[in-house]
């Protein structure tokens, strides 16, 4: 019996500390036809998932797991050639593994934004005018600054 509680105890501690993300859905239309990489829904084959730091990982876990869907990304890390190619800052986050685009299906940009702007973990947050996807990076946030640094669509 004490080996049955502990079991139980243990199942529940583990599934407590779980991210939310894990039980994000990828069901519905805005998912079809899109590839995967890592485990992250890309939109276009240009899009690296492999090279993302911890804190970025967990912040884009944090969006899934508040919406309950999974994230779709439209831009990763990028080498210093793509970077510019699509415009990037010289200094681009995305250059230093520390910077995704992506938009969830079904959740308005002005959510997403709203979410970003609380979280703790976003230090800078951003969108683009005409286009579904967010900006999140995970840049240190100037001293006593309690909102990410942003730019605006």
């Amino acid at each position: 019996m004490k080996k049955l509680i502990g079991a139980l105890l243990m199942t529940g501690l583990v599934a407590g500390c779980a991210p939310l993300a894990f039980f994000a859905s990828s069901n519905g239309s805005g998912y079809r036809g899109l590839d995967r990489s890592l485990g992250t829904f890309i939109a276009h084959d240009n899009v690296n998932a492999i090279c993302l730091t911890p804190a970025l990982r967990f912040v884009i876990w944090d969006f899934e797991g508040h919406f309950g869907k999974k994230v779709v990304m439209n831009s990763g890390y990028r080498d210093p050639f793509y970077n510019g190619k699509v415009g990037g800052a010289d200094a681009s986050y995305h250059m230093k593994c520390m910077a995704a685009d992506f938009y969830i299906p079904g959740v308005p940009k002005e959510k997403l934004i709203a979410y970003g702007m609380r979280h703790s973990g976003v230090g800078g947050l951003g969108c683009y005018y005409n286009h579904p996807f967010i900006h999140v990076d995970v840049r240190e946030r100037p001293r006593g600054r309690k909102t990410p640094v942003t730019f605006s669509c």
